[in-house]
Protein backbone atom coordinates (compact mmCIF):
# COMPACT_ATOMS: atom_id res chain seq x y z
CA UNK A 1 0.00 0.00 0.00
CA UNK A 2 1.11 3.54 -0.76
CA UNK A 3 1.77 5.77 2.26
CA UNK A 4 1.09 9.52 2.22
CA UNK A 5 0.66 12.41 4.62
CA UNK A 6 -2.74 13.82 3.67
CA UNK A 7 -5.54 16.09 4.77
CA UNK A 8 -8.70 14.17 5.62
CA UNK A 9 -10.88 15.58 2.85
CA UNK A 10 -8.25 14.93 0.19
CA UNK A 11 -7.60 11.43 1.51
CA UNK A 12 -11.32 10.65 1.26
CA UNK A 13 -11.35 11.90 -2.32
CA UNK A 14 -8.36 9.76 -3.27
CA UNK A 15 -9.90 6.71 -1.60
CA UNK A 16 -13.04 7.26 -3.66
CA UNK A 17 -11.08 7.31 -6.89
CA UNK A 18 -9.26 4.11 -5.92
CA UNK A 19 -12.59 2.47 -5.05
CA UNK A 20 -13.85 3.12 -8.57
CA UNK A 21 -15.59 6.50 -8.36
CA UNK A 22 -15.72 8.01 -11.85
CA UNK A 23 -18.31 10.76 -11.43
CA UNK A 24 -18.60 13.51 -8.86
CA UNK A 25 -21.03 16.39 -8.74
CA UNK A 26 -21.18 18.84 -5.87
CA UNK A 27 -21.45 22.42 -4.72
CA UNK A 28 -19.01 24.33 -2.47
CA UNK A 29 -19.65 24.45 1.26
CA UNK A 30 -17.23 24.59 4.20
CA UNK A 31 -15.73 22.40 5.67
CA UNK A 32 -15.69 19.87 2.79
CA UNK A 33 -14.41 22.03 -0.06
CA UNK A 34 -11.13 20.16 -0.48
CA UNK A 35 -13.06 17.09 -1.65
CA UNK A 36 -14.43 18.66 -4.86
CA UNK A 37 -11.24 20.68 -5.33
CA UNK A 38 -9.18 17.49 -5.26
CA UNK A 39 -11.55 15.55 -7.49
CA UNK A 40 -11.73 18.36 -10.05
CA UNK A 41 -8.06 17.61 -10.74
CA UNK A 42 -7.96 13.90 -10.01
CA UNK A 43 -10.98 12.48 -11.83
CA UNK A 44 -9.92 13.63 -15.33
CA UNK A 45 -6.61 11.82 -14.77
CA UNK A 46 -8.45 8.49 -14.58
CA UNK A 47 -11.06 9.12 -17.25
CA UNK A 48 -13.68 10.31 -14.80
CA UNK A 49 -15.91 13.37 -14.79
CA UNK A 50 -16.19 16.22 -12.31
CA UNK A 51 -19.10 18.67 -12.38
CA UNK A 52 -19.55 21.68 -10.11
CA UNK A 53 -23.31 21.88 -10.08
CA UNK A 54 -25.31 25.09 -9.80
CA UNK A 55 -26.84 23.88 -6.52
CA UNK A 56 -26.96 20.95 -4.11
CA UNK A 57 -30.31 19.96 -5.63
CA UNK A 58 -28.76 19.77 -9.08
CA UNK A 59 -25.75 17.87 -7.73
CA UNK A 60 -27.73 14.99 -6.21
CA UNK A 61 -29.88 14.66 -9.31
CA UNK A 62 -26.78 14.47 -11.49
CA UNK A 63 -25.58 11.66 -9.22
CA UNK A 64 -28.94 9.96 -9.71
CA UNK A 65 -28.49 10.15 -13.49
CA UNK A 66 -24.91 8.91 -13.43
CA UNK A 67 -25.83 6.00 -11.15
CA UNK A 68 -28.65 5.08 -13.54
CA UNK A 69 -26.05 4.57 -16.29
CA UNK A 70 -23.94 2.28 -14.11
CA UNK A 71 -21.17 4.73 -13.20
CA UNK A 72 -19.92 4.68 -9.61
CA UNK A 73 -20.63 8.16 -8.28
CA UNK A 74 -20.14 10.36 -5.23
CA UNK A 75 -21.19 13.72 -3.88
CA UNK A 76 -20.21 15.56 -0.70
CA UNK A 77 -21.58 18.41 1.35
CA UNK A 78 -22.28 19.64 4.87
CA UNK A 79 -25.50 20.00 6.89
CA UNK A 80 -27.37 22.70 4.94
CA UNK A 81 -26.43 21.08 1.65
CA UNK A 82 -27.49 17.67 2.89
CA UNK A 83 -30.93 19.08 3.62
CA UNK A 84 -31.21 20.20 0.01
CA UNK A 85 -30.07 16.79 -1.24
CA UNK A 86 -32.64 14.93 0.83
CA UNK A 87 -35.31 14.54 -1.86
CA UNK A 88 -32.79 13.20 -4.34
CA UNK A 89 -31.40 10.78 -1.77
CA UNK A 90 -34.86 9.44 -1.06
CA UNK A 91 -35.48 9.03 -4.78
CA UNK A 92 -32.21 7.13 -5.23
CA UNK A 93 -33.09 4.81 -2.35
CA UNK A 94 -36.51 4.17 -3.91
CA UNK A 95 -34.86 3.47 -7.25
CA UNK A 96 -32.29 1.10 -5.71
CA UNK A 97 -29.41 3.14 -7.07
CA UNK A 98 -25.94 3.12 -5.47
CA UNK A 99 -23.88 6.20 -4.62
CA UNK A 100 -21.61 7.39 -1.83
CA UNK A 101 -22.35 10.63 -0.01
CA UNK A 102 -19.92 12.36 2.35
CA UNK A 103 -21.23 14.76 4.99
CA UNK A 104 -18.44 16.80 6.60
CA UNK A 105 -20.35 18.26 9.55
CA UNK A 106 -20.39 21.85 10.77
CA UNK A 107 -22.33 23.74 13.46
CA UNK A 108 -26.04 24.33 13.15
CA UNK A 109 -28.97 24.45 12.79
CA UNK A 110 -29.69 26.76 9.88
CA UNK A 111 -26.54 28.00 8.20
CA UNK A 112 -24.79 27.67 11.55
CA UNK A 113 -21.06 28.09 11.94
CA UNK A 114 -18.47 26.83 9.50
CA UNK A 115 -16.42 25.27 12.29
CA UNK A 116 -16.34 21.53 12.90
CA UNK A 117 -19.18 20.01 14.91
CA UNK A 118 -21.34 16.89 15.11
CA UNK A 119 -24.74 18.45 14.54
CA UNK A 120 -26.13 16.14 11.84
CA UNK A 121 -26.40 12.82 13.70
CA UNK A 122 -30.20 12.73 13.74
CA UNK A 123 -30.40 13.84 10.13
CA UNK A 124 -27.97 11.12 9.05
CA UNK A 125 -29.40 8.25 11.07
CA UNK A 126 -33.09 9.05 11.39
CA UNK A 127 -34.26 11.46 8.70
CA UNK A 128 -31.99 11.81 5.66
CA UNK A 129 -35.12 12.32 3.60
CA UNK A 130 -38.79 11.49 3.38
CA UNK A 131 -40.38 8.06 3.19
CA UNK A 132 -38.48 6.29 5.97
CA UNK A 133 -35.57 5.08 3.84
CA UNK A 134 -32.27 4.23 5.53
CA UNK A 135 -28.60 4.32 4.64
CA UNK A 136 -25.59 2.61 6.16
CA UNK A 137 -23.76 5.47 7.90
CA UNK A 138 -20.03 5.18 8.63
CA UNK A 139 -18.44 7.54 11.19
CA UNK A 140 -14.62 7.63 11.02
CA UNK A 141 -12.49 8.95 13.87
CA UNK A 142 -9.12 9.15 12.07
CA UNK A 143 -8.00 10.07 8.57
CA UNK A 144 -6.95 6.46 8.01
CA UNK A 145 -10.39 5.26 8.99
CA UNK A 146 -11.96 7.89 6.73
CA UNK A 147 -9.97 6.38 3.87
CA UNK A 148 -10.88 2.81 4.77
CA UNK A 149 -14.57 3.53 5.30
CA UNK A 150 -14.91 5.55 2.10
CA UNK A 151 -13.35 2.66 0.21
CA UNK A 152 -15.70 0.24 1.97
CA UNK A 153 -18.69 2.51 1.28
CA UNK A 154 -18.34 1.93 -2.46
CA UNK A 155 -18.40 -1.81 -1.94
CA UNK A 156 -21.43 -1.54 0.35
CA UNK A 157 -23.39 0.73 -1.97
CA UNK A 158 -22.98 -1.70 -4.86
CA UNK A 159 -23.77 -4.70 -2.67
CA UNK A 160 -27.05 -3.25 -1.43
CA UNK A 161 -27.96 -0.98 -4.39
CA UNK A 162 -28.63 1.79 -1.89
CA UNK A 163 -26.91 5.10 -1.09
CA UNK A 164 -24.26 4.93 1.67
CA UNK A 165 -23.23 7.89 3.84
CA UNK A 166 -19.82 8.70 5.31
CA UNK A 167 -20.45 11.00 8.29
CA UNK A 168 -17.35 12.82 9.46
CA UNK A 169 -16.96 16.03 11.38
CA UNK A 170 -14.95 18.93 10.04
CA UNK A 171 -11.98 18.08 12.28
CA UNK A 172 -11.42 14.81 10.43
CA UNK A 173 -11.78 16.63 7.13
CA UNK A 174 -9.24 19.32 8.03
CA UNK A 175 -6.57 17.42 9.96
CA UNK A 176 -3.51 15.88 8.35
CA UNK A 177 -2.31 12.39 9.26
CA UNK A 178 -0.26 9.64 7.70
CA UNK A 179 -2.40 7.17 5.76
CA UNK A 180 -1.97 3.96 3.83
CA UNK A 181 -3.95 4.23 0.62
CA UNK A 182 -5.67 1.10 -0.75
CA UNK A 183 -4.87 -0.35 -4.13
CA UNK A 184 -6.95 0.94 -7.01
CA UNK A 185 -9.65 -1.44 -8.18
CA UNK A 186 -9.12 -3.04 -11.59
CA UNK A 187 -10.81 -1.33 -14.51
CA UNK A 188 -13.52 -3.97 -14.92
CA UNK A 189 -14.83 -3.23 -11.41
CA UNK A 190 -15.36 0.47 -11.99
CA UNK A 191 -18.88 -0.09 -13.23
CA UNK A 192 -21.65 -2.11 -11.67
CA UNK A 193 -24.64 -3.98 -12.99
CA UNK A 194 -28.18 -3.40 -11.82
CA UNK A 195 -29.56 -6.16 -9.63
CA UNK A 196 -33.03 -6.15 -11.11
CA UNK A 197 -35.61 -7.00 -8.47
CA UNK A 198 -38.15 -9.72 -9.15
CA UNK A 199 -40.70 -7.29 -7.74
CA UNK A 200 -40.31 -5.13 -10.83
CA UNK A 201 -41.45 -5.72 -14.34
CA UNK A 202 -38.50 -7.52 -16.05
CA UNK A 203 -38.04 -4.55 -18.39
CA UNK A 204 -37.67 -2.11 -15.50
CA UNK A 205 -34.66 -1.56 -13.29
CA UNK A 206 -35.56 1.52 -11.26
CA UNK A 207 -38.63 3.21 -9.87
CA UNK A 208 -39.09 6.60 -11.53
CA UNK A 209 -42.82 7.10 -11.19
CA UNK A 210 -45.29 8.03 -8.48
CA UNK A 211 -47.98 5.91 -10.14
CA UNK A 212 -47.13 2.57 -8.50
CA UNK A 213 -50.02 0.55 -7.19
CA UNK A 214 -50.33 0.39 -3.39
CA UNK A 215 -49.58 -3.34 -3.57
CA UNK A 216 -46.33 -2.86 -5.50
CA UNK A 217 -45.21 0.04 -3.31
CA UNK A 218 -45.80 -2.02 -0.19
CA UNK A 219 -43.77 -4.90 -1.63
CA UNK A 220 -40.90 -2.50 -2.25
CA UNK A 221 -41.17 -1.14 1.29
CA UNK A 222 -41.13 -4.67 2.73
CA UNK A 223 -38.06 -5.51 0.66
CA UNK A 224 -36.26 -2.41 1.96
CA UNK A 225 -37.25 -3.22 5.55
CA UNK A 226 -35.78 -6.70 5.21
CA UNK A 227 -32.54 -5.18 3.91
CA UNK A 228 -32.32 -2.79 6.87
CA UNK A 229 -32.86 -5.65 9.31
CA UNK A 230 -30.06 -7.53 7.55
CA UNK A 231 -27.72 -4.61 8.11
CA UNK A 232 -28.39 -4.81 11.85
CA UNK A 233 -27.11 -8.41 11.75
CA UNK A 234 -24.26 -8.11 9.26
CA UNK A 235 -22.99 -4.54 9.00
CA UNK A 236 -22.62 -3.22 12.57
CA UNK A 237 -19.14 -1.95 13.44
CA UNK A 238 -17.92 -0.60 16.79
CA UNK A 239 -14.77 -0.23 18.85
CA UNK A 240 -14.96 -1.45 22.45
CA UNK A 241 -12.04 -0.05 24.44
CA UNK A 242 -11.36 -1.28 27.99
CA UNK A 243 -14.99 -2.23 28.53
CA UNK A 244 -14.52 -5.65 30.16
CA UNK A 245 -14.10 -4.39 33.73
CA UNK A 246 -15.43 -0.85 33.22
CA UNK A 247 -17.55 0.90 35.83
CA UNK A 248 -17.90 4.03 33.70
CA UNK A 249 -18.56 3.86 29.94
CA UNK A 250 -18.08 6.77 27.55
CA UNK A 251 -20.08 6.62 24.32
CA UNK A 252 -18.65 8.81 21.54
CA UNK A 253 -17.96 8.80 17.81
CA UNK A 254 -15.69 10.67 15.40
CA UNK A 255 -13.41 13.34 16.86
CA UNK A 256 -15.21 13.18 20.21
CA UNK A 257 -14.13 9.54 20.50
CA UNK A 258 -10.48 10.49 20.03
CA UNK A 259 -10.58 12.77 23.06
CA UNK A 260 -12.75 10.26 24.94
CA UNK A 261 -10.11 7.58 24.54
CA UNK A 262 -7.48 9.84 26.07
CA UNK A 263 -9.93 10.54 28.90
CA UNK A 264 -10.34 6.79 29.50
CA UNK A 265 -6.58 6.43 29.87
CA UNK A 266 -6.36 9.37 32.28
CA UNK A 267 -9.29 8.12 34.34
CA UNK A 268 -7.64 4.71 34.62
CA UNK A 269 -4.56 6.42 36.02
CA UNK A 270 -6.81 8.07 38.61
CA UNK A 271 -8.22 4.71 39.64
CA UNK A 272 -11.55 5.00 37.83
CA UNK A 273 -12.29 1.99 35.65
CA UNK A 274 -13.46 3.71 32.49
CA UNK A 275 -14.10 2.31 29.04
CA UNK A 276 -15.22 3.51 25.61
CA UNK A 277 -17.83 2.32 23.13
CA UNK A 278 -17.26 4.01 19.78
CA UNK A 279 -19.87 3.40 17.10
CA UNK A 280 -18.19 3.09 13.69
CA UNK A 281 -21.53 2.52 12.04
CA UNK A 282 -23.89 5.01 13.62
CA UNK A 283 -26.56 3.36 11.49
CA UNK A 284 -27.04 0.52 12.12
CA UNK A 285 -26.22 1.40 15.73
CA UNK A 286 -24.12 -1.05 17.80
CA UNK A 287 -26.76 -1.87 20.43
CA UNK A 288 -25.11 -5.21 21.16
CA UNK A 289 -21.96 -3.47 22.43
CA UNK A 290 -24.11 -2.00 25.20
CA UNK A 291 -26.01 -5.25 25.79
CA UNK A 292 -22.74 -7.05 26.52
CA UNK A 293 -21.84 -4.70 29.38
CA UNK A 294 -21.93 -6.03 32.92
CA UNK A 295 -24.50 -3.74 34.49
CA UNK A 296 -23.62 -5.05 37.94
CA UNK A 297 -20.38 -3.12 37.44
CA UNK A 298 -21.34 -0.25 35.14
CA UNK A 299 -22.64 2.63 37.22
CA UNK A 300 -22.61 5.36 34.57
CA UNK A 301 -22.74 5.78 30.78
CA UNK A 302 -21.67 9.22 29.56
CA UNK A 303 -22.63 10.23 26.03
CA UNK A 304 -20.11 12.74 24.62
CA UNK A 305 -20.83 14.72 21.45
CA UNK A 306 -19.86 17.94 19.72
CA UNK A 307 -23.54 18.84 19.68
CA UNK A 308 -26.04 20.80 21.77
CA UNK A 309 -28.67 19.50 22.11
CA UNK A 310 -27.22 16.02 22.33
CA UNK A 311 -28.37 13.70 19.56
CA UNK A 312 -26.71 10.28 19.79
CA UNK A 313 -27.83 10.13 23.42
CA UNK A 314 -31.23 8.93 22.20
CA UNK A 315 -29.66 5.78 20.74
CA UNK A 316 -27.38 5.36 23.75
CA UNK A 317 -30.34 5.60 26.15
CA UNK A 318 -32.30 3.10 24.07
CA UNK A 319 -29.31 0.74 24.11
CA UNK A 320 -28.90 0.96 27.89
CA UNK A 321 -32.64 0.37 28.50
CA UNK A 322 -32.58 1.83 31.99
CA UNK A 323 -30.01 -0.63 33.29
CA UNK A 324 -27.78 2.16 34.56
CA UNK A 325 -27.57 5.95 34.66
CA UNK A 326 -27.10 7.75 31.31
CA UNK A 327 -25.72 11.29 31.34
CA UNK A 328 -24.54 13.57 28.56
CA UNK A 329 -21.82 16.09 27.88
CA UNK A 330 -21.72 18.26 24.78
CA UNK A 331 -20.13 21.31 23.27
CA UNK A 332 -21.40 22.99 20.14
CA UNK A 333 -20.89 25.41 17.24
CA UNK A 334 -17.23 24.56 16.77
CA UNK A 335 -16.23 24.55 20.45
CA UNK A 336 -13.97 21.53 20.87
CA UNK A 337 -14.20 18.92 23.63
CA UNK A 338 -10.93 18.07 25.38
CA UNK A 339 -9.99 14.98 27.30
CA UNK A 340 -9.69 17.14 30.40
CA UNK A 341 -13.31 18.27 29.94
CA UNK A 342 -14.50 14.67 29.89
CA UNK A 343 -12.40 13.69 32.91
CA UNK A 344 -13.72 16.65 34.86
CA UNK A 345 -17.32 15.78 33.97
CA UNK A 346 -16.93 12.15 35.01
CA UNK A 347 -15.17 13.09 38.24
CA UNK A 348 -18.07 15.43 38.99
CA UNK A 349 -20.69 12.77 38.28
CA UNK A 350 -18.94 9.97 40.13
CA UNK A 351 -18.27 12.13 43.19
CA UNK A 352 -21.97 13.03 43.34
CA UNK A 353 -22.82 9.36 43.10
CA UNK A 354 -20.53 8.60 45.99
CA UNK A 355 -22.09 11.11 48.39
Amino acid sequence: MEKRFMKGNEAVAEAAVRAGCRFFSGYPITPQNEIPEYLSRRLPEVGGTFVQAESEVAAINMIYGAAYTGVLSMTSSSGPGMSLKSEGLSSMAAAELPAVIVNCMRGGPGIGTIQAAQMDYLQATKASGHGGFRMIVYAPSTVQEAVDLTYKAFSSTVKYQNPVLVLMDGCIGAMMEGVELPEALPAERKKYKFMASDIYNPNRTVVTTCLLSPELQEKLNIKADEMYKGWAKDEVMAEEYMTDDAEVIIAAYGTSARTAKSAVNELREKGIKAGLIRPITVYPFPYESFNKLDYKKVKLVLDVEMSIPLQMIEDVSYAVLGRTVVEGYGRSAGVMITGEDIVEKIMELTSKGGE
